[in-house]
């Protein structure tokens, strides 16, 4: 989905610069990419916070191809989280796309584009698992602990 969003605003910003100096286009669409994945490594981070180790880097680092092929195995349920995960989602596309727009704004419109289009997919993914799982929950504290 990155990918789409980088290259749609690459086409329509193009040329884009960065600090006076054009960037080709295929570097922009590879950048918005690569913001949309790697906006994901926070969940490490989170699940770090929460547990107090690095399992979750360890697992990835032993089993490389999982992180492509079967994420559900990389976290415990409750590791991350959902409020947790979008609110560093928020807080670093709030902090990143302020700072990239003293560089370059078009670079700047599309990194911000990219992190919204994948924060929107995230939300709706989420809503659509907590509806399913709402309905299964005995308590609203089982609720809640699925969430958190």
């Amino acid at each position: 989905m990155s990918v789409v969003v980088a290259g749609l605003l690459t086409a329509s910003l193009a040329p884009i610069s960065l600090f006076g100096y054009a960037v080709p286009a295929a570097i922009v669409v590879a950048y918005g990419t690569a913001v949309g994945v790697f906006i994901d490594l926070d969940h490490f981070l989170i699940a770090r916070f929460k547990t107090g180790d690095w399992d979750a880097v360890r697992f990835c680092l032993a089993n490389p191809g999982t992180a492509a092929t079967d994420q559900s195995e990389i976290f415990d349920p409750g590791d991350v989280g959902v409020l947790s995960r979008l609110l560093s989602h928020v807080v670093i596309a709030g902090v990143v796309v302020p700072s990239i727009a003293l560089a370059s704004v078009p670079l700047a419109i599309v990194t911000g584009a990219v992190l919204y289009v994948h924060l929107l997919a995230d939300l709706v993914w989420d809503i659509y698992l907590l509806e399913g799982h709402a309905d299964a929950a005995d308590s609203l504290a089982e609720f809640v602990r699925m969430v958190r």
